[in-house]
């Protein structure tokens, strides 16, 4: 049942850990990055721009640092986790691209779904050896939509793209990555969680890039009428950070639809729980990317 009351001000103190936000330079991942310096942790602003990551660090009431990142660019993730030296008490996979016209990332991946899900795939399992409390990854409501499965024929989608349909399967990607991440974490013996949250209907700038310019109006009327903020909208992943839940939960609203409320655990699709499809996907995903496994099972007498 929903806590009608939490918000990012009931966080704990957060003081000596260390938080990644990828995506903070704007939208929920620089209300994340922002609620959780000022509970007190020291938050990594991880951006693909460093002078616009410096500007929103401006604005961040706490102790911020910014690096660069591109998840659209295996070789930028994996500089960023080759640089990273010290223990990772939080990490917010948060960035995302959302319904754009079709693109490819710089390794010639479908850009939603390179971006959304390999991105960060990749960025978990190569910081992953520095994770001791949490993985949260982002998810949307939305991956109940487009064909509602992973195409694993051909997750490119060539000559079949729209994009609804890629950024559908990039958002269910999101939540098998977080079902086999919490498999592989429990049979390691780790203590370490992966969460995942979605924000509900939140205003933020994802619904400026949609392919179609008619959708483009939509989602801007609707941002006014029917959204909540971006501070709301960030308020599950925040919970999902701080609270003490099981791993593999899901965060979202509260309210009618999932769209707009109090943060509380939510349902996902059948497809997005499926074991046998999150095993697939992984495998896929490490062939993809070139990234595997890394924690080691913990021996027992």
């Amino acid at each position: 049942m929903a806590d009608t009351k939490w918000n990012a001000t009931h966080l704990p103190d957060l003081t000596g850990r260390t938080a990644v936000v990828t995506g903070a330079n704007s939208g929920l991942g620089l209300v994340t990055a922002g609620a959780l310096a000022r509970a007190g942790a020291h938050v990594v602003l991880a951006v693909r721009d460093l002078a616009r990551g410096g500007a929103a660090a401006a604005k961040v009431a706490g102790s911020t640092e910014v690096r660069r990142l591109d998840l659209a660019d295996l070789d930028s993730v994996r500089e960023f986790a080759a640089a990273w030296d010290r223990p990772l008490d939080l990490l917010i996979n948060n960035a995302g691209v959302m319904m754009l016209p079709e693109q490819r990332t710089k390794q010639g991946f479908e850009m939603q779904f390179g971006t959304n899900h390999l991105g960060h795939f990749a960025l978990t399992n190569l910081l992953l050896p520095h994770v001791t409390d949490r993985v949260v990854t982002v998810a949307s409501g939305l991956h109940r939509g487009g064909d509602g499965v992973i195409h694993f024929e051909d997750v490119n989608l060539r000559g079949r793209y729209t994009p609804t349909r890629a950024y559908a399967q990039s958002k269910l990607a999101n939540l098998l990555f977080t079902l086999e991440l919490q498999r592989r974490l429990t049979e390691a013996g780790s203590p370490v969680r992966a969460l995942a949250a979605h924000p509900g209907y939140a205003a933020t700038n994802l619904q400026s890039h949609h392919g179609s310019a008619l959708m483009r109006g939509l989602m801007s009327v609707a941002n006014k009428l029917v959204a909540q903020s971006d501070t709301a909208g960030a308020q599950p992943t925040l919970y999902a950070a701080s609270q003490d839940l099981p791993g593999a939960s899901y965060v979202g609203p509260a309210g009618l639809g999932e769209m707009r409320g109090a943060p509380t655990l939510v349902g996902r699709s059948a497809a997005a729980s499926d074991p046998a499809s999150a095993r697939r996907l992984w495998t896929l995903s490490e062939e993809m990317t070139g990234v595997t496994w890394g924690l080691k099972p913990v021996s027992r007498p």
